[in-house]
């Protein structure tokens, strides 16, 4: 398969390279000190369009797809992680759910804030005693057949881009029922930011992703219209699965990014500290070090355009999204962690780049299925398990 880029999609990523070089680069590191969330920098990236790119003009997106999505995260991972998560989140999480399996209404009302980041989505499925076992899940709700209203309580947690000052919805995953064999009937519900009942938390204290949104939240009688139903009734969790295989290639192309990023600091650094007289790239330890890092780069990239274009083709794509996600979270922590070894001590200092690209890196192992669950994903669709 051939993954080089149209003249189109280049042109996106050499306009996304230079916003993240240009625009971002000079700034974000203040905003992760402060664990700030950057609303300027955000509102570029909406004025750029970047949040309608895989979404239909006629909801307000740009008519791309999850190949052109990928690409800019990539771009902006390169040089941080905080502003491609939330592009990610609000994207794939918080957009993509209303578009896969909300009625015409729905996304006439949603969509063209969403694409347009007037507004950003959430995606509520973590919760405190869930983690990977999404189906453990605890939140509920029940249909007043009097109000015409579901009555949603419980508790979600880990949940990227909910309590921003440009929050809109959040998308809850509850249990509205019990199949006949007593298991959940998980159902997917849109929550307005705002409705009573409906708590944000204080922002997390993160060992990474510092310029992130990342809250807990809590419903508790929370009452929204029973239109407010996202897709089928009990058709909540083959939804999420569906949302998170999909997502896993964008994680994957942030994954890229960040490693990506390690090896341009990386080269940078090397050809202008020197050591005994001559830079350090001229080294043959730091020379192969950077060589290796290049190498698991470009097969990330490799793996994750590859998962895209399966899924841009309407083709089976679930174990490749999976591999892609699994080697790309590897080789971003891989990287990282070489990265700062060849900075030394500068490398454990904030105001370098690598130091930022290390504490983001280990979040890409767990979020969005962790390792272990993408290994078992591989797993099934090779017919090991059952």
């Amino acid at each position: 398969m051939d993954h080089r880029l149209s003249p189109e999609l280049e042109e996106l990523r050499r306009t996304v390279e230079e916003f993240a070089h240009d625009v971002v680069a000079p700034k974000i590191g203040d905003f992760y000190e402060r664990h700030e969330f950057p609303y300027e920098i955000v509102r570029e990236m909406a004025r750029m369009g970047l949040f309608g790119l895989p979404f239909p003009e006629e909801y307000g997106g740009m008519g791309g797809d999850y190949l052109a999505l990928g690409i800019a995260l990539e771009e902006l991972a390169r040089v941080d992680s905080s502003v491609a998560i939330t592009l990610e989140a609000g994207v794939s999480l918080g957009a993509m759910p209303v578009h896969l399996f909300g009625t015409e209404e729905q996304k006439r009302t949603w969509l063209p804030k969403l694409c347009s980041g007037e507004i950003l989505g959430a995606f509520g499925l973590t919760e405190p005693d869930g983690g990977s076992d999404a189906g453990a899940t605890r939140t509920t709700a029940r249909l007043d057949e009097a109000s015409g209203e579901w009555v949603i309580n419980g508790t979600k947690c880990f949940i990227t881009n909910s309590g921003t000052d440009i929050t809109g919805l959040v998308t809850v995953t509850a249990v509205t029922g019990r199949k006949p064999d007593g298991s959940p009937r998980i159902s997917a519900i849109i929550v307005p930011s705002g409705t009573p009942g409906f708590t944000v938390a204080p922002p997390y204290s993160k060992v990474g992703w510092n310029a992130s949104d990342t809250r807990e939240l809590s419903f508790e009688g929370v009452r929204v219209p029973a239109g407010n139903l996202l897709g089928e009734e009990g058709r909540g969790y083959a939804q999420f699965l569906r949302i998170l295989d999909e997502g896993r290639i964008a994680i994957a192309a942030l994954a890229t990014g960040l490693a990506q990023g390690c090896v341009d600091e990386s080269v940078k650094y090397a050809k202008e500290r020197h050591a005994f007289g001559r830079p350090i790239g001229a080294n043959q330890a730091i020379q192969f070090k950077i060589a290796d890092m290049e190498m698991k780069a470009h097969t990330a990239r490799l793996a994750w355009r590859d998962a895209a274009s399966r899924l841009v083709a309407g083709e089976p794509f679930k174990k490749e999204a999976a591999l892609a996600k699994l080697y790309s979270s590897t080789v971003a922590v891989d990287n990282a962690r070489d990265a700062t070894q060849i900075h030394g001590g500068y490398g454990f200092m904030n105001e370098y780049p690598v130091a930022r690209m290390w504490r983001d890196s280990k979040i890409l192992e767990i979020g969005e299925g962790t390792s272990e669950v993408q290994r078992m994903l591989i797993a099934r669709e090779l017919g090991l398990v059952s």
